[in-house]
């Protein structure tokens, strides 16, 4: 195992600016998603549930793994019981997944916790999972005139305990000394899959492990749109990605950069439908961005900040909450009630019609 060497990890100066860029971007997300979790919260139960069947789905249709689409929404429900192999693979990925989107924050990464993961995608089955490959698994290509070539030769089976406790060893270490998530989690996700420690099912594993590791840094994208389905819907790329960054893994002269920018680019596309998603599910109420911001200001009672109205109003840019105060400012709706980047403000209460006399009483 090489990619979670100490000096690869031991910062971002080697990285150019279009790739800080992407972190930076995905952090953003991070924190926008975030507020969205406090406003609309009927709107994510929804997607939250879609979530949990395209996963499913999609994770084991990469693997040659379909159910027929009239038994795939009640079987993830568990509305009804799994009849066939297939269906028993799917409701055992169902299972693994739930228990993450459930436990994640008091799940470690460790080996234990992997094996355990496994052995939920075939409890169904009677050859049941959850140990070791005890023959090789080599990474095999079969290509469209029949030839098949060898893509990688994964970690033999004999190495296969001592490499996945080291990994883990250099993956707690690595999170203890804080370095920056968005490297480690797709760098502990690639060993992983360099490994193959188990004897099928390690494509699968290893998104339960993103999501999985996702969660404990404080990602939670996973819950709203699944990874699974950005993931198969570019899939020749990700087959590509982690073929060009293993190759000279076992050596430790691999280049990580295929794969990281494909696990970044993943992620911000995530992001991106999930924005897209909470946007078009908006309750009508909600209007467009300047009556969103109007909204935010009027139910204000005590003096706010910019940057709070700001903070509320996910997606809107700071310039055009500038904008929109200031026209509230001209109609006499709010004032300020200080100078400088401290300044509050508060809104003017119209005048009080309490005492006057009706005049049909006079």
């Amino acid at each position: 195992m090489h990619s979670l060497q100490p000096g690869f990890l031991a910062g971002l100066a080697g990285f150019n600016g279009e790739q800080l860029k992407q972190i930076r971007a995905l952090g953003d997300a991070r924190g926008r998603q975030a507020l969205w979790f406090q406003q609309i919260p009927e709107t994510l139960r929804g997607l939250r549930d879609t979530a949990v069947i395209q996963s499913a789905e999609s994770s084991n249709r990469m693997e040659g793994v379909v159910v027929r689409a009239d038994r795939l929404e009640p079987l993830i429900l568990q509305q009804e019981d799994p009849r066939n192999r297939s269906e028993q693979e799917v409701a055992g990925y169902r299972d693994a997944l739930q228990l993450i989107h459930e436990a994640a924050r008091d799940m470690p990464a460790t080996p234990n916790v992997l094996l355990q993961l496994h052995g939920y995608l075939y409890r169904y089955q009677a050859d049941r999972g959850g140990h070791w490959k005890s023959a090789p698994n080599d990474i095999i290509e079969t290509r469209s005139d029949g030839r098949q070539r060898v893509r990688f030769r994964p970690t033999p089976p004999h190495l296969v305990d001592s490499q996945m406790h080291a990994l883990f060893d250099a993956y707690r270490l690595a999170a203890d000394q804080q370095y920056e998530p968005l490297l480690l989690i797709p760098l502990t996700v690639l060993d992983f899959l360099c490994i193959h420690p188990f004897r099928d099912g390690n494509g699968r594993i290893g998104r339960l492990l993103t999501l999985l590791l996702l969660y404990r840094h404080g990602y939670e994208i996973g819950r709203y749109i699944s990874l699974e389905r950005v993931i198969e819907q570019s899939k020749e790329t990700y087959y590509e990605t982690l073929e060009a960054s293993s190759q000279g893994w076992h050596e430790g002269a691999h280049n990580v950069m295929p794969w990281l920018n494909y696990f970044w680019g993943m992620l911000l596309r995530a992001h991106r439908e999930f924005e897209e998603r909470v946007n078009a599910a908006r309750p009508v109420g909600y209007g467009g961005k300047s009556e969103q911001i109007r909204a935010a200001v009027l139910k204000r009672q005590q003096p706010f900040a910019l940057s709070e109205i700001e903070a509320e109003c996910v997606g809107v840019s700071r310039d055009l909450v500038r904008h929109v105060m200031r026209q509230m400012k001209s109609e006499n709706l709010i004032k300020p009630t200080g100078t400088g980047r401290s300044a509050k403000w508060l809104r003017i209460e119209p005048p009080s019609t309490a005492n006057k006399t009706d005049p049909a009483h006079e």
